[in-house]
């Protein structure tokens, strides 16, 4: 709506996990690399916490962007709030295109393990590595789930691991994971976001800008400052206010959106 009169491609801040707008942090691109290298070397487990809202799953999404599709089978679970048989059947769909029972009465975990372990071995031989990412994974309620979730890495050959597990959530995941000391000895790489600091929030309204084509001067420094105060530096509020302050500042036909036009948009979204 507002993409021409910024002279933009498209819009900058839609709260969507798209990598071509990710912000490499020092922390966005340690976190990254930690991901990326338990992948590439097989060590079995990870676990990135962070924020709600500061980038952990736009991180999976530019992990899976250097992952050759020739090379590794991902399955990406984005909803865990599943009872166990039904988080199994997520991970072996995601994995193979099979025909699999819809009705939980009619799932076995025992067939849906087998099913898996078959999968996981035909990848092996087939020279592909298999990756599991869990996104969300602190909503899961049943903490037998994360005991299953260790058993998984049990698949594995005399020198490697069949399988990645890689769990993405918010702080309190990490405090589950300590509190199952046998699936914490798993982890062998971890991770944790905070917010920006000021100087990582002007960077990050400055690089998305620029990758949807606009110009530098959209923002000024005046606002910048009260983004950053009044979105903690949490990325997805960093998006909200910035949207609603293009969407202001063109009704308002002002050339750079300043501090009033952000207050403005801030009392739009209640704040």
């Amino acid at each position: 709506m507002y993409e021409e009169y910024w002279g933009l491609k498209e819009k900058p801040f839609q709260n969507t996990p798209d990598p071509r707008f990710f912000y490499k942090s020092l922390e966005h691109e340690e976190a990254l690399m930690k991901m990326l290298y338990t992948v590439e070397e097989g060590l079995g487990a990870g676990i990135l916490t962070g924020v709600f809202g500061c980038g952990k799953t736009v991180i999976g999404q530019s992990l899976l962007e250097k992952l050759p599709s020739d090379k590794y089978k991902v399955a990406f679970i984005t909803n865990p709030q599943l009872e166990y048989v039904e988080l199994l059947r997520a991970i072996v769909r995601n994995l193979k295109s099979i025909e699999l029972p819809t009705k939980k009465t009619e799932l076995s975990a025992d067939s849906l393990l087998e099913i898996l372990g078959d999968i996981l071995q035909n990848n092996n031989r087939d020279g592909r590595e298999t990756i599991v990412i869990i996104d969300e994974a602190h909503i899961i309620k049943d903490e037998r789930i994360f005991e299953e979730l260790r058993l998984l890495l049990n698949f594995q050959t005399r020198d490697k691991f069949l399988l990645t597990l890689l769990l993405f959530g918010q702080p309190e995941l990490k405090q589950r994971i300590e509190d199952n000391k046998q699936l914490e000895q798993r982890i062998a790489m971890k991770s944790h976001l905070e917010a920006f600091r000021q100087e990582d929030t002007f960077n990050y309204i400055a690089h998305r800008v620029h990758i949807a084509g606009g110009a530098d001067l959209v923002f000024n420094e005046s606002a910048f400052k009260i983004i950053h105060n009044r979105s903690g530096g949490i990325p997805r509020r960093i998006n909200r206010i910035c949207d609603v302050s293009l969407l202001v500042g063109m009704y308002k036909n002002i050339k750079s959106i300043n501090e009033e036009i952000v207050e403005e948009g801030l009392q739009s979204l209640g704040g």
